[in-house]
């Protein structure tokens, strides 16, 4: 038998509305409420007091990375597109994420929801979990009715930045560890190896080989200062994290980044990509063009691109296209203005970008796979050349010494 279920809905204008329904269950309520153009937040039978069906799903770490985020914006598409309201759905994954920051996140956006704020304003109020990519795609899903499928491609967005990120941080953990070795070596052999051979040439006496001097000299320095070298070490660190916070420690680290050999171009590939699929997404979804690019300038990871990208924005504001003030910038290939151009002129600026994003994508790639078996030999020949030139350091004064003792 057919029960009278109150609902609250936001039409197309984000407007909140209510209203009742007669139906056999609340799913099919919700269905026709989106065929009627609305977006539902609640569907109560009448004279219930909550929500009366649970799902259970499987959870989403501590901190809140984009893995997390992909999961709970495709959990979210799917239970969405299932019909359950919006409600019911941020309540299953409170409760069923595993991270608890985002968990407390979500359980606040819940209850803000409930009192009448949009998803995408409550979202906002947590900057440090969503970004400001997720709170505009959500704020243009919910404007065209379509916050399903803009949730499904942001997840795909967010696991695709996750996996490049992930392999070239793979890529990098090696060498990082191996230098971090080869340093704890050489810092050992400089406090307690070659002094011993300090005293035993002191003992026999003679004129030592320059290499072998300068090794003593570095050796004496570092066995004197030890104590005051660490902290000063420490204190550079944490100044040079603190400069690179600041606008202009930012924007000459990275103009730095692009320019160091091998790994600049792999800089700069993953800055092209992350801009292409970005900017893409955020077009796809219906983010006005100068919000898209704003919002790309802030989250593509490099100044120096972020800093064209801006400029571009300015340019479309008088009425320029994207791809011509993009080509004055030579941090962007001709390549990339040229499909951005083609795209323009065909009116699927979007698709162009995602394939520009496809080919930076695969070339990061590839060039992290030519690092990943190029670095291996190269730092066993650094390794080899550090550690095996302070031997033959320590070892050159002794034909001297066989001469003497002769």
């Amino acid at each position: 038998m057919p029960s009278t279920y109150v609902y609250r809905v936001r039409d197309r204008g984000g407007r909140l509305l209510e209203g009742s329904l007669e139906a056999d269950n609340d799913t099919l309520v919700a269905s026709r409420l989106r065929e009627m153009g609305y977006f539902p937040i609640t569907i109560e039978a009448k004279g219930a007091s909550g929500l009366s069906r649970e799902l259970h799903i499987p959870g989403l770490g501590r901190r809140v990375k984009q893995r997390d985020l992909a999961v709970f914006a495709r959990q979210f598409a799917t239970m969405i597109n299932a019909g359950l309201t919006m409600l019911r759905a941020l309540s299953i994954l409170a409760e069923q994420t595993d991270n608890p920051v985002l968990a407390k996140a979500v359980d606040t956006i819940r209850s803000d929801v409930e009192t009448g704020t949009s998803l995408s304003a409550a979202l906002a109020r947590h900057p440090r979990v969503f970004s400001r990519l997720f709170v505009s795609m959500v704020r243009a899903g919910e404007a065209g009715g379509v916050l399903d499928s803009v949730l499904q491609q942001l997840a795909t967005t967010l696991e695709k930045q996750a996996a490049l990120r992930s392999k070239i941080r793979s890529a990098m953990a090696y060498p990082v560890a191996v230098m971090g070795l080869v340093s704890m070596i050489v810092v050992a052999m400089l406090i307690f190896v070659v002094p011993m051979f300090k005293s035993m040439y002191k003992q026999v006496g003679g004129t030592l080989p320059t290499p072998t001097l300068i090794l003593l000299g570095v050796s004496n320095v570092f066995s004197t200062y030890f104590p005051i070298i660490v902290p000063l070490g420490i204190g550079g660190v944490i100044g040079l994290k603190r400069a690179l916070r600041t606008t202009g420690g930012r924007a000459k680290w990275d103009r730095i980044k692009l320019h160091l050999p091998i790994f600049g171009r792999l800089t700069h590939k993953t800055a092209i990509a992350r801009f292409a699929r970005t900017l893409a997404v955020l077009l796809k979804s219906g983010v006005p063009i100068l919000e898209s690019l704003e919002i790309t300038s802030d989250t593509v990871g490099n100044a120096v691109v972020a800093s064209a990208v801006k400029d571009v924005q300015t340019a479309v504001k008088g009425g320029e296209s994207v791809a011509r003030p993009l080509a004055t910038h030579k941090v962007f290939p001709a390549m990339v203005t040229q499909m951005m151009s083609v795209g323009e002129e065909t009116g699927a600026l979007d698709g162009m970008l995602d394939k520009i994003a496809d080919f930076y994508d695969q070339e990061v790639e590839s060039l992290v796979d030519a690092l990943t078996s190029l670095i291996e030999p190269i730092l066993i020949v650094v390794m080899g050349s550090v550690v095996g030139g302070m031997v033959v350091c320590l070892y050159l004064p002794m034909f001297n010494i066989i001469k003497l003792v002769k």
